[in-house]
C-alpha cells in the first residue's frame, strides 16, 4: 500500500516521537507545566523551548506563539476573537477556496451581524488582488487569505496581499496549515498580523498547533476558551507538553530540511506529471508554475473521482479534495469556485507527496493509476 496523501496528514517523525516520549513516561518531563514544583518548571521550560522552534522558523518572537488545538482552533480564534473583540468594524474579506474552517466560521459570523465578502479565484486557484484591494471598506476589521490551498496546493502571495492591506489599515490573517515548513515565511519582514499553524501537516503530532499574533494585538482578540488563563489568556487549559514538544522539534526538523524537501518534492513532481501525462485527456487543476511541490490535482477525460478512488483503495491512499469534512465524499467547492466544468470537478483527484515517498512509490502509482483509468473506459 502507498501512501500518497500527505495533504492530509503526516507520520509523526522518528525523531519527534523520541521527544514526545521523553514527556509521558514516570522518568520523563510529565508534570503539569502549571504547577510550581520542580515537576512543572521543567515541563514549563519544555514548551518555551519548543516556543523559540516554533518562532524561530517563521521569524517571530516566542512571546508572539500562542499554542492552540491545531490550525481550526487557531482559525476560530481570529475570526471570532476579531469579530466579538473591540476593533471596529464587521466586514471580514475572505476567499471561496478557504479551508472549511474559515468558511464555516464566516457563515457563523454571518448570523451574529458580520458582512464578509468572498473572493472567488480566477481558473488557476489565484485570486485577483486588484479586486481585494477594492473590496477593503472603511469597516473591514480583518482579512483572512490561505497561503497554500489544501486541494490544489496553489500558493497565494501573501507578501503582495500583506502590503495591500497594511496600506488600508486592517488585520491580516493568514492561513499556513499547507505551507508552514515547506515555504519560507519571515513575519520579522511581512507585516501578517496573525496565521495558523498545524504541527501534524508537517510530521509532527495531530491535536497541537499555534495562532501566531503579532505584539500588542492579543488585547485584541476575545478569547474563546475561558478557564485557568494559559497562553497569556488566550487559550486556557492544561498544557499538552509532549504534543507542543513534538511540534517544536518537528518545526526545528521542518527548517533544517526545508531545501532538501522542496528539492525532493520537485523531482517527485515532475516525475509524477511526466507519468500521468501519458494518459490522454489528464487536466492539471490549479497553477503547476504557482503551486508547492508536494501537491497534484488533476481530473481525467470520462473518469469520475470517486470510482477511480474505490479501485485504487488497496493499493493507493489518494484523496478526491480535503480530508476535513468528516469523511464526507462531495464534489470540491474549490475546484467549482475556479470555474472548472463539473466533469473535471467530479473527476479531481489529489496526489500529495511526502518526506517518505520514493521514486519507486510514484512509478508504481502512475502504474496503477494508468491501469485502471484505461480499465474504467473500456
Amino acid at each position: 500500500m502507498i501512501y500518497l496523501d500527505y495533504a492530509a496528514t503526516t507520520p509523526v517523525g522518528s525523531n519527534v516521537l523520541e521527544k514526545m516520549r521523553e514527556c509521558l513516561s514516570v522518568d520523563g518531563t510529565y508534570g503539569n507545566p502549571s504547577s510550581p514544583h520542580s515537576f512543572g518548571e521543567k515541563a514549563s521550560i519544555a514548551i518555551e523551548n519548543a516556543r523559540e522552534q516554533v518562532a524561530s522558523l517563521i521569524g517571530a518572537s516566542p512571546k508572539e506563539i500562542v499554542f492552540t488545538s491545531g490550525a481550526t482552533e487557531s482559525n476560530n480564534l481570529t475570526l471570532k476573537g476579531v469579530f466579538f473583540g473591540p476593533i471596529a468594524g464587521k466586514h471580514i474579506i475572505t476567499t471561496e477556496i478557504e479551508h472549511k474552517s474559515i468558511l464555516d466560521t464566516c457563515s457563523y459570523l454571518e448570523k451574529m451581524g458580520a458582512e464578509v465578502t468572498r473572493l472567488k479565484p480566477d481558473s488557476s486557484g489565484l485570486i485577483d488582488l486588484d479586486e481585494l484591494e477594492n473590496s477593503i471598506r472603511e469597516d473591514t476589521s480583518l482579512v483572512s487569505i490561505i497561503h497554500v490551498n489544501n486541494e490544489t496546493g496553489v500558493i497565494q502571495d501573501v507578501e503582495k496581499i500583506a502590503s495591500i492591506v497594511k496600506k488600508k489599515g486592517c488585520l491580516l490573517h493568514v492561513d499556513a496549515a499547507q505551507s508552514i515548513g515547506k515555504l519560507s515565511i519571515d513575519l520579522s519582514k511581512i507585516p501578517i498580523d496573525l496565521m495558523s499553524i498545524s504541527a501534524h501537516k508537517i510530521y509532527g503530532p495531530k491535536g497541537i498547533g499555534c495562532l501566531f499574533v503579532r505584539k500588542g494585538l492579543e488585547r485584541n482578540l476575545q478569547p474563546q476558551m475561558h478557564g485557568g488563563g494559559q497562553e497569556g489568556g488566550l487559550r486556557s487549559g492544561t498544557m499538552p507538553t509532549h504534543q507542543i514538544v513534538g511540534m517544536g522539534k518537528a518545526l526545528s526538523l521542518a527548517q533544517e530540511r526545508m531545501a532538501e524537501d522542496h528539492e525532493m518534492m520537485s523531482k517527485l513532481k515532475e516525475q509524477l506529471l511526466a507519468g500521468l501525462s501519458g494518459i490522454q485527456g489528464m487536466y492539471e487543476n490549479g497553477s503547476i508554475e504557482r503551486s508547492v511541490p508536494n501537491i497534484l490535482n488533476v481530473s481525467f477525460d470520462g473518469i469520475d473521482a470517486e470510482l477511480l478512488l474505490h479501485r485504487l483503495r488497496n493499493k493507493i491512499a489518494i484523496s478526491n479534495g480535503s480530508a476535513c469534512n468528516s469523511g464526507a465524499i462531495e464534489p470540491s467547492y474549490v475546484l467549482r469556485s475556479m470555474g472548472l466544468s463539473e466533469d473535471r470537478v467530479y473527476g479531481a483527484i489529489r496526489i500529495s507527496m511526502g518526506r517518505y515517498t520514493s521514486n519507486e512509490d510514484i512509478d508504481l502509482a502512475v502504474h496503477a493509476i494508468c491501469d485502471i483509468v484505461a480499465n474504467l473506459r473500456s
